[in-house]
């Protein structure tokens, strides 16, 4: 990437604001507007996330590549196209965009700026759905990109939509967010205690995408090589 690393970390922190931000934001307004129907809470926030998320990855892909996501930002690392000395600084812009984005929603309803949430998500359903969730959404980003990298936005966008229909979960699929998720009372939120499943579920998922991925296309296309001026360096 050509861009320099402060600018890059800073788009991953704004960007990452912004995502949870959407999730938690529209999970309040959702349970607020949907008068107990859990079926359309849970509509308003998969359709506001997956846009979001289209929305972020066409504004920053060309800086940072719009991975908002630790598990994004290692498939990339694995793949060469981001360098391994930037990984962690990656996922501590990642991290603090989170903390940023899930206090600004809370203040956006004027509830408590810090909170832990209550809400139980543990079981091997839903460590078996997060382990899904992420091999999906790294393996749709790593596709994709080999492919049709034009097509990352809208197809993770849409992925992220439905896997929070079809999993147990409802598709945390982010290492970072689902830590930041414990600090939220709201819908959006996991039980602290619950959160160290979800996380080693993501990352094996993740680890089984990219594997997957060199099996499926096993050597860079001009796609990949392409440079960060284009769209395909990305999130979720």
């Amino acid at each position: 990437m050509t861009e320099p690393l402060f600018r890059r970390l800073a788009a991953e922190a704004l960007g990452s604001a912004f995502l949870l931000a959407t999730v938690v934001g529209s999970s309040i307004m959702g349970a607020r507007l949907a008068e107990g129907s859990a079926a359309l809470a849970l509509l308003v926030t998969s359709m506001s996330t997956g846009s979001m998320l289209v929305v972020l990855i066409w504004t920053f892909a060309p800086i940072s590549g719009a991975h908002l996501n630790p598990a994004v930002s290692l498939a990339f690392a694995a793949d060469g196209q981001l360098k391994w000395r930037d990984l962690v600084p990656y996922a501590a812009a990642q991290t603090v965009g989170f903390v940023v984005g899930v206090w600004a929603a809370h203040a956006m309803y004027e509830l408590p700026i810090l909170q832990l949430s209550a809400t139980a998500r543990t079981g091997a359903g839903h460590w078996l759905a997060e382990g899904i969730a992420t091999f999906g959404l790294i393996f749709v980003i790593i596709g994709c990109v080999a492919r049709r990298p034009a097509v990352v936005p809208a197809a993770v966008g849409l992925y992220i939509g439905a896997a929070y229909w079809f999993t147990a979960s409802t598709a945390f699929a982010n290492p970072a967010m689902t830590v930041i998720r414990a600090f939220t009372g709201t819908a959006a939120g996991i039980a602290p205690q619950h959160v160290a499943g979800f996380v080693i579920a993501q990352f094996a998922g993740a680890a089984m995408a990219i594997a997957a991925g060199r099996l499926f296309w096993p050597r860079p296309t001009q796609a990949c090589a392409a440079p960060a001026t284009q769209p395909q360096r990305i999130p979720a």
